[in-house]
């Protein structure tokens, strides 16, 4: 016990980055940078550790069957010990805590904390969501709470996967939930894709921490989201009441250091969601 509580409190970089650029690499692609690579496995480090509920694996294309085998060989060198989950949402992989994702998505459905921004091309400035929109939103989220609670509870398992999707879905909406922001954004499918966020002040949350356990020196992105500038003092008492229970979070664990939440407010010609 205490020679692996040795191995977990030492990792190595250098073997973190080699487990990275073996199993994540598309076909004979490039895999990732040493510094991509370290920023990964300290994103995960932070679900694992509570500070958030999933991570959404966009570092680039790569299937289920490989970010299986990069969680085990990561896990193998200490990274973490406990279990993760892969949820795949239409060919979108998620890695996710499974105890903090179903906590979380019950307290929405339980306590409608979080708010639902309506960025539908149609409108002339962001707004909130319909109460009846809400409803159909939350009997998606519904729907992936069952079937986390479905997923074994014990395992000897140390990652295990699964796959969920509904075509009535906003993926932007699910993976906003998912990913445990204050507050996501959603809009109609008649228009496509198009939203109303092209020049509108965007108030921007970047939430970063030292991962000291990896190194010294890594910062790594626990959090970056926006909320609309002219909804920001509506929404202001829920987004404190979110900041304050993160800041607990943080303060019962000890992979981190040195939590910084900052924010500021950008405009941008066009807002891809």
């Amino acid at each position: 016990k205490l020679l692996l509580e040795e191995q977990m409190a030492t990792l190595s970089p250098q073997l973190l980055t080699a487990a990275a650029q073996q199993n994540l690499r598309p076909g004979r692609k490039k895999g990732l940078s040493p510094a991509a690579s370290l920023h990964l496995a300290g994103e995960i480090l932070a679900v694992a550790s509570g500070l958030k509920p999933a991570l959404l694996y966009d570092y680039n294309s790569v299937g289920v069957h490989k970010i299986e085998n990069y969680l085990q060989q990561i896990q193998g060198i200490g990274l973490t010990r406990h279990r993760l989950h892969l949820l795949n949402i239409a060919d979108n992989v998620l890695i996710l805590n499974l105890e903090k994702t179903a906590l979380w998505l019950e307290m929405l459905l339980l306590t409608n904390k979080v708010p639902f921004i309506d960025v539908s091309a149609s409108r002339t400035c962001p707004g909130h969501c319909e109460p009846e929109y809400v409803e159909s939103i939350k009997g998606h989220i519904a729907e992936i709470l069952s079937h986390v609670k479905t997923l074994p509870s014990i395992t000897s398992q140390p990652v295990t996967t699964s796959e969920i999707f509904s075509a009535d879905w906003n993926l932007c909406t699910i993976f906003g939930v998912l990913l445990g922001y204050p507050a996501s954004y959603t809009f109609t499918n008649e228009q496509g894709f198009d939203n109303c966020l092209s020049l509108t002040p965007l108030r921007v949350f970047t939430v970063q921490a030292s991962c000291c356990r990896i190194s010294k020196d890594l910062r790594v992105r626990i959090y970056s989201f926006s909320v609309p500038e002219n909804l920001y003092l509506a929404m202001k008492e829920a987004l404190d009441a979110w900041s304050g229970n993160l800041k607990d979070l943080f303060s019962a664990q000890n992979d981190f250091a040195n939590l910084c939440i900052s924010t500021e407010v950008v405009s941008l010609a066009a807002v891809a969601l």
